[in-house]
Order: structure tokens, then sequence, then C-alpha cells
């Protein structure tokens, strides 16, 4: 089954995950005698060649009853999404549009960071974690918001009134935050840029400005560059459930700050580790 990766047993399935580091995995939880899974199994080998970065994996639930029940499942098919071995979405039923539709979702992310790797080993691009609901951006203008920036398919984040921006953003999960990328124009990009994480409510400017960041960042217009990753200090950002940046002047010091993109590499704090489930009712090889 061509693209496609059969897990025999349940010690491969773990193996799978770490072998595709930040890769998108798919995985299709099936069992033999399940008429739908049976239906879908064509057009998901058909998705492993449509989105080649991403991983594919069938799980017959027969064989590996210790995954199916850590991860679970109890419906068939079932297939869930995983990137850096945690699990990111889930979707029952064979619902062929359905499937389609949640691949493209996730495999955004491959398409973006080129050969499906991040240039910081070991690390992934977060975005696939931020929780939009939890996002919001002060002085932002009402042509050019916040949410402009959060991808790299066009579009920017632009201040209004004056050069200043504090941009808090929520992650669905806590996180390891490694290195920050923010692309902007020479020109007018940040230039003096606190850091902080944690906060309980939005900051206010007076409060940014006054208060002890985590890091405190003075970029040159290198650092700021298409495809600039900025480093952070690592051993700081060990569990953050929201970062708020404050933007406190630009490099020319004019009064419109742009940015084209923000965005964090990282890695969750919490991984899928099979070694770390044990089996709460039943035993192996009982019918689910």
């Amino acid at each position: 089954m061509a693209n496609v990766k059969i897990v025999a047993d349940d010690s491969q399935f773990n193996a799978e995950l770490t072998n595709a580091g930040t890769r998108l995995v798919v995985a299709d939880f099936f069992a033999t005698w399940c008429g739908p899974c049976r239906n879908i199994a064509p057009k998901f080998q058909e998705f492993s060649s449509t989105f080649p970065k991403a991983v594919f994996v069938k799980v017959d639930v027969d064989k590996c009853p210790d995954t199916t029940q850590a991860q679970g499942v109890t419906a068939m098919p079932t297939f869930i999404f995983y990137r850096n071995k945690v699990r990111i979405d889930i979707l029952q039923g064979a619902d062929e549009a359905a499937l389609e539709e949640k691949i493209r979702k996730w495999y955004q992310d491959d398409e973006d960071d080129g050969d499906g790797d991040t240039r910081v080993k070991g690390h992934m691009d977060l975005s696939s974690f931020i929780n939009k609901s939890e996002c919001e951006c002060l002085n932002e203008s009402d042509d050019h918001p916040m949410a402009h920036a959060l991808t790299t398919k066009g579009g920017f984040l632009e201040s209004d009134c004056d050069e200043q921006l504090i941009i808090n953003i929520g992650f669905n999960q806590a996180v390891k935050i490694h290195s920050m990328r923010l692309e902007a124009p020479e020109e007018n990009g940040p230039k003096t840029v606190k850091v902080f994480i944690n906060q309980p409510t939005t900051m206010d400017f007076d409060r940014a400005d006054s208060m002890e960041p985590v890091q405190l960042l003075q970029l040159a217009p290198d650092d700021i560059k298409e495809g600039g990753i900025i480093p952070l200090k690592f051993v700081k950002f060990q569990n953050v459930q929201n970062v708020t940046v404050f933007v406190k002047d630009n490099q020319t010091g004019t009064e419109l700050t742009q940015i084209d993109y923000i965005g964090f590499l990282g890695s969750p704090v919490s991984t899928t580790n099979m070694g770390e489930f044990k089996r709460v009712a039943g035993k192996k090889g009982e019918s689910h």
C-alpha cells in the first residue's frame, strides 16, 4: 500500500509518531470486519499521495488493542491527527469530505515550512496550538488586524494611533517556546520588543512599558527579515499558556509599525508516549 504505513503491533505505533518528527501524522484506526472502513480505505490511500509531506498510518484495532484503548477509540473508522507526538484533532466516521477538510487544515503548516520540518531541529511551528479566541491586539488598525500576521498567506498587522502594539497570543495547551519568527519591513518593523508570558489578563500600555519582561529584545533589520528566527531564553519559556509581545517602537521612529508575520517555534509540554499508558480494563486480545 504505497505511501501508507501499516502498524503491525502496539510497539510500532509510538515509533511511527517519533519517526515522523514535526510532520503531520494521520492515523486510520480501522477493523477488517468494518464495512465503512473498507469503503473509505481507497480514499485514505489517495490522500496519502495528494498530501505527500504527511505520514499516513493504518492501525488495525484488533492487532493493536493497547494503542486503540489508550487513544480512546470506540468506533471505526476513527481518524486521529498528530504532530510532534501530540494529538491535535480527531474525526469519527467514514466521511471523505470531512476527512479531506481536516487533512488540509493541519497540512497547511507543512506547506508553509517547505520540507515539513522547522529550521530549528527538534522544534515545530506552534501555529497549530494557537487558540485564536484568546488572541488580542491593542492598537491594531481596522484594515490590518493581527489575524493577518498569524499566517504567511498575505496581509499584515499595522498599528493605528501610534507605533506601539500589544500582541497577546494564547495556546490551547502548555508549550515550550524556543524562538520567535518576526517578519517585517526594514523601515517600520519592530525595534524594541518586550516579551511576557502567562499574563492573567491583557496588559495595558502603561503596565507593559514599566513591567520587567521575561526577555527584552533589541532588534536590528536583519532580525526581522523574511525567514528570520529570533532565539529566546528557552529555559525561561518552559510552560507557556500565553505570550504577550509589547512593541515599544520601530526601526525608524515612524508613527506606524508593521508586522508581516509573527509566530513561535517550540514544542508542546505534553507528548504522546505509549509507554506511559496502562490498561485500565479488559485484557489484551478482547474484542472492542
